[in-house]
């Protein structure tokens, strides 16, 4: 499923993935810190997630209990699909020509790429 979270939508769904099934109130006072979001943003967001198939509720014996419909992985995959189609054209090669040329890349950066592309070039030769 194809679902795109803005960055507030991302930090619910992070504590939702952290944690669920999750209140309102649950919610909120996990996220006050970090945003000052009041329980109608809260409120507003969810009822976004869920026309968006994000979140679904079930309703609980005092208050109504929310839990991700869609896997963070998943989640990420799209996120992760849509910026290289907007920055980079679906360039995985542009992107990291990006790092190298701006030296963004650590030594353990460089490993754990080596390392992937290892297990890739397994993965298509089975």
């Amino acid at each position: 499923m194809n679902v795109s979270l803005s960055d507030g939508e991302w930090k619910l769904m992070n504590r939702l993935w952290e944690h669920a099934p999750r209140t309102i109130t649950e919610l909120t006072a996990a996220l006050r810190e970090e945003t000052g979001w009041s329980k109608n943003t809260i409120i507003t967001m969810l009822s976004r997630l869920e026309a968006k198939g994000a979140v679904t509720h079930t309703e609980g014996q005092r208050a109504k209990q929310y839990s991700p419909l869609i896997l963070r992985e998943d989640a990420a995959r799209e996120e992760t699909e849509s910026f290289l189609s907007k920055v980079y054209g679906g360039s995985l090669g542009s992107l990291v020509n990006a790092m190298v040329s701006s030296r963004a890349l650590t030594e353990a950066d460089l490993e754990e790429l080596s390392a992937i592309l290892e297990q890739a070039k397994e993965a298509k030769d089975r």
